[in-house]
């Protein structure tokens, strides 16, 4: 049990919530689905009903007798960590559909995995705590607004589908979750100089959210010189906070400032 509560596993337990769950996903035999902690395996065997292939990854080793009591020809278990696994190794040719009612506890960094993998990526169906769901899917202007929105929505459309309560897990937590859907784009909205630096770039702008961007751009080492000339040439006006910027505006400003500290004789980054 200690194990488990470790990994932060919730089992969805609710017939009702697995089936809305499904006909959200709307698996069909032309389907590749990877499942994140298949768990005891309650959308695992149905989604294997209905898709062409699902590769369930599970990372409690006393689970995997579980997920294998049943001979399912098109299914295929995966003792590991998904952090450690590349999807490429699973599919060749099209794309897949990524599921999971992810651990509350290694979200975040399942979301970057999802980022990293998303050339092979159609569609993820996400079971999340509601604070990370409304965060993803949070638009500018608004208190949730923050660095995940902005990195994931600039790959994927997001949306939440409907919440999930804590009664339809077991253990129950202490919070609500939602069922969010994340559809890759066909390519991202705007053109990043450099992704990683870009995340880095975001999350010093917004460490104080309630600070004007200019001075949280101070803070993170540009001259204030540097500062206000890309506040300008962004069209921003100097007391903007970092949650009231665009997407948009933020990777302008973000090209803007790589293109003066990326080299090697003034890198900032």
């Amino acid at each position: 049990m200690k194990k488990r509560k470790a990994l932060g596993q919730h089992y969805l337990i609710s017939p009702d919530i697995i089936e809305k769950i499904l006909v959200a996903i709307d698996p069909s035999k032309k389907d590749f689905i990877i499942e994140i902690g298949a768990g005891k395996g309650a959308l695992t065997f149905a989604l294997a009903e209905k898709a062409g292939m699902v590769i369930a990854i599970e990372k409690d080793r006393t689970l995997i007798p579980i997920l294998k009591s049943k001979e399912t020809p098109n299914l295929k278990i995966i003792d590991g960590d998904v952090l450690n696994i590349e999807f490429k190794q699973f599919i060749k040719k099209g794309q897949i559909k990524l599921v999971g009612n992810l651990p509350y506890s290694i979200s975040s960094p399942i979301l970057f995995k999802t980022l990293e993998e998303k050339e092979l990526i159609s569609e993820c169906f996400f079971v999340l705590q509601k604070e990370v769901a409304e965060r993803i899917c949070a638009k500018p202007g608004t208190k949730k607004y923050a660095p995940l929105s902005i990195l994931i929505q600039n790959h994927f459309y997001s949306r939440l589908l409907f919440s999930v309560s804590p009664e339809s897990f077991y253990p129950s937590p202490k919070v609500d979750s939602d069922l969010i859907l994340l559809k890759k784009r066909k390519s991202p909205q705007f053109s990043v100089e450099n992704e990683e630096l870009f995340w880095k770039f975001l999350k010093g702008t917004f460490r104080h959210r309630r600070k004007k961007l200019s001075n949280n751009l101070k803070r993170l080492d540009f001259p204030d010189s540097s500062v206000n000339e890309a506040i300008s040439k962004c069209g921003l006006n100097e007391d903007i906070r970092p949650e009231q910027v665009f997407l948009s505006q933020f990777v302008r400003l973000f090209n803007y400032l790589y293109h003066l500290y990326s080299n090697p004789e003034k890198n900032i980054f």
